[in-house]
C-alpha cells in the first residue's frame, strides 16, 4: 500500500472545491497529488473500505499511504506539502480537531450558497488529465 498514489477526493460539483483543486495543482511543484471527485466510481472503490459516504460530498478526503484523512486534517496535510509559505498553515493542527472541523463544516454547509455549484463535474484540461483518476 505504500506505493499507492496520494489522492485528494473532492466534491466535483462545488465551485469552492474545484478552485481548491486548481490552487493545489499550481502549488504542487513536486507532483505529489492526484485527484478524484467524490462522485466518481474511483472514489466509491477506494473509500468504501473506510466507511466514507461519498454520496454526501461534503468532505474533503486525503488518501495517503493507506490512511484516510478528512475535513480540516486533510486540508492541513495537503497544505503541508505545497510550495511557498502554505506549509506554515500546518501549525493549525495543534487546534483540536473538533474546533477545526466545526469551522470546516460551517463552510462546507454553505459552500454552494456562497460559491455556487456546477451542473456537472469539472473536466480537467488535457495537460492535467493524468493527475485525475
Amino acid at each position: 500500500m505504500m506505493n499507492e498514489k496520494t489522492v485528494i477526493f473532492f466534491d466535483g460539483l462545488c465551485n469552492l472545491c474545484n478552485g481548491a483543486v486548481q490552487f493545489t495543482i499550481q502549488r504542487d511543484h513536486r507532483n505529489l497529488f492526484h485527484f478524484a471527485s467524490l462522485q466518481s466510481d474511483y472514489a466509491k472503490l477506494k473509500l468504501s473500505p473506510f466507511n466514507i459516504d461519498v454520496e454526501d460530498g461534503s468532505s474533503f478526503v486525503l488518501l495517503e499511504n493507506g490512511k484516510v484523512y478528512e475535513r480540516s486534517t486533510a486540508a492541513l496535510k495537503v497544505a503541508k506539502k505545497l510550495s511557498g509559505f502554505w506549509p506554515l498553515l500546518y501549525g493549525f493542527i495543534i487546534i483540536p480537531r473538533f474546533i477545526r472541523d466545526f469551522i470546516y463544516n460551517f463552510i462546507a454547509k454553505n459552500r454552494y450558497k456562497w460559491f455556487g455549484k456546477k451542473e456537472s463535474c469539472w473536466v480537467p484540461t488535457p495537460a492535467l488529465k493524468d493527475k485525475f483518476l
